[in-house]
């Protein structure tokens, strides 16, 4: 409300004096002010009910209700406790003044009245009113900017990150793609050969018995060359060669098909995979982070797997939470290890512990633990957040379990949490439905 407005300010009278109601009422009229009248607290409570004015001048002394009663019945509701209330009173004394300031009032008038005043004090509570109002208004309006830009900031970070996972997982997904194909047809060459290989060799040897048997007394020059070459020595590590280049064959040949499964980031749909192959794909991709090295033993891995049914989701993200939460376990195994003499780590190895279970018929649990060091709470109620990191710079973006967090409730409807206290180790417990609403597609 503002005063040199054509809309006029409203005052209420409250008073049970004729000569008072009508003196003031002339004052403030002339003034451009609407005027109200009430002869009695009651009536007063009664009508602004209806019909609220913007300011009230409220006399002390009156019968039924006095104007301190009034006053403190106005100031417990909150369509009335805001409009300024001016007493009016023959009364000057501190204590009364003090008991009507508790009451809720802003201002006293004091009898008899100088008309000059009145007008000067109700002109002066009315533009506080109207400032204190506006400066409501403004502080509500930036608070709603401010409710609207830290909506605006929150979007802005989610769609920075993203990007940022949708450009690495892309990165990563065609580098690993694109070095698990440019493998696989050479090791699949070697593979397949090794098995004709070891069969000529099988034959050859064969027929070298057979030579020996029919010409047991050989030639010099072919007695010397036996000697030279040590031919008892040659056929048996030359089958035991043969064995170790195809068991590397087979083992690279896991490799391939452990990066093609895990290099599933670009799939867009729902797929149904075995869980079990997707962890066991992680893990071969860390398998030279778990090895043991000169400065500590290597980290076992314990594996508790329950029967689990076929799980639709979204294969190559799903991945990229295991081998975010694996690898923070190690890097945690990691640090906690150069803390601890090399005897306390082989008495007490370094381990983690993969479970997983069924949760009723439709969700599935993948619980991964590790023996570390554990978290702390500060740092436990940060986790999730995009951007927060322990690790030191360049070491960490601070985006892996922010991501996971996205990929796990936001896209999957599922959840994951973190249990860890400090020296008892950390465990994320990942939970994500069985089947997803979209339409699934089968995956050989």
């Amino acid at each position: 409300m503002n005063l040199v407005t054509n809309q006029a300010a409203t005052v209420l009278i409250v008073d049970d004096n004729p000569a008072n109601l009508g003196v003031l009422s002339d004052t403030l009229d002339q003034a451009g002010l609407e005027v109200w009248v009430a002869k009695s607290g009651k009536i007063a409570l009664e009508r602004v009910k209806y019909a609220l004015p913007n300011l009230i001048l409220l006399d002390v002394m009156m019968p039924e209700i006095d104007g301190f009663e009034t006053c403190r019945q106005l100031k417990a509701v909150l369509e009335t406790k805001d409009i300024p209330v001016i007493f009016m009173t023959a009364l000057s004394d501190t204590a009364n003044k003090v008991e009507g300031f508790q009451a809720g009032a802003v201002d006293y008038i004091t009898k008899p009245f100088q008309h000059e005043e009145v007008l000067s004090r109700v002109k002066l509570h009315l533009k506080l009113h109207d400032l204190a109002e506006n400066l409501e208004q403004k502080n509500t309006q930036l608070e709603q900017k401010i409710a609207e830009v830290s909506t605006a900031y929150d979007k802005l970070q989610q769609m920075q990150i993203q990007l940022i996972q949708s450009e690495k997982m892309s990165s990563l997904g065609q580098m690993v793609a694109g070095i698990a194909h440019e493998i696989n047809n050479p090791v699949n060459f070697i593979y397949g050969n090794i098995i004709h290989a070891n069969e000529y060799a099988q034959e050859v040897l064969n027929l070298l018995h057979l030579y020996q048997q029919e010409y047991p007394n050989p030639t010099p020059h072919i007695q010397a060359e036996l000697e030279a070459i040590d031919l008892n020595f040659l056929q048996d590590d030359l089958l035991k060669l043969l064995n170790s280049m195809n068991f590397g064959a087979r083992r690279v040949r896991e490799i391939v098909k452990s990066m093609r499964n895990f290099s599933r980031v670009d799939d867009t749909g729902i797929t149904e995979v075995d869980i079990h192959e997707c962890i066991d794909s992680t893990l071969t991709i860390l398998n030279y982070r778990l090895k043991a090295k000169p400065e500590h033993p290597g980290i076992e891995v314990i594996k508790e797997y329950s029967m689990l049914p076929p799980v639709g989701c979204y294969a190559g993200p799903l991945n990229q939470v295991f081998m975010n939460i694996i690898s923070n376990a190690i890097d945690a195994l990691d640090e906690y290890n150069q803390l601890r003499s090399f005897e306390v780590m082989r008495q007490q190895p370094s381990q983690i512990q993969i479970r997983t279970k069924m949760i009723g018929d439709d969700w599935v649990a993948i619980h991964i633990i590790d023996n570390g060091p554990g978290i702390c709470e500060d740092v436990k109620a940060n986790l999730f957040k995009p951007f927060f990191t322990t690790k030191p710079i360049g070491k960490g973006t601070g985006l892996g379990l922010s991501i996971s967090y996205q990929i796990i409730v936001e896209k999957h409807g599922g959840s994951l949490h973190c249990q860890s206290k400090p020296e008892k180790g950390t465990e994320f417990v990942i939970q994500i439905p069985t089947q997803q609403r979209q339409q699934i597609s089968r995956v050989a």
